[in-house]
């Protein structure tokens, strides 16, 4: 699958139910040395008003990506909120 075709889906929390947002917007995070992708980084969307408040990234792991469907992409993660980064 082509990352362009992911576009869209819907990222779930397998460890909590939770809703982490759409990887429309996410970026790869890539290790410039051998070129594997180390990380997806998805905006945080918890709310409304962080989209205009707030330049936060989720970094999910690339090895916590445990499915991806055709509507969402099912993740495993034990505590989402530990790996949120600032712009």
């Amino acid at each position: 699958m082509r990352f362009s075709n992911m576009g869209g889906k819907e990222i779930v929390n397998l460890s909590d139910g939770s809703r982490l947002g759409i990887i429309a917007d996410s970026d790869l995070l890539i290790d410039e040395k051998n070129g594997k992708i180390i990380a997806l980084l998805v905006p945080d969307e918890k709310g409304l008003l962080n989209f205009f408040s707030s330049n936060s990234l989720m970094e999910i792991p690339w090895d916590a990506i445990k499915k991806i469907g055709n509507d969402m992409m099912i993740i495993e993660l034990e505590d989402s909120n530990k790996r949120k980064h600032s712009l």
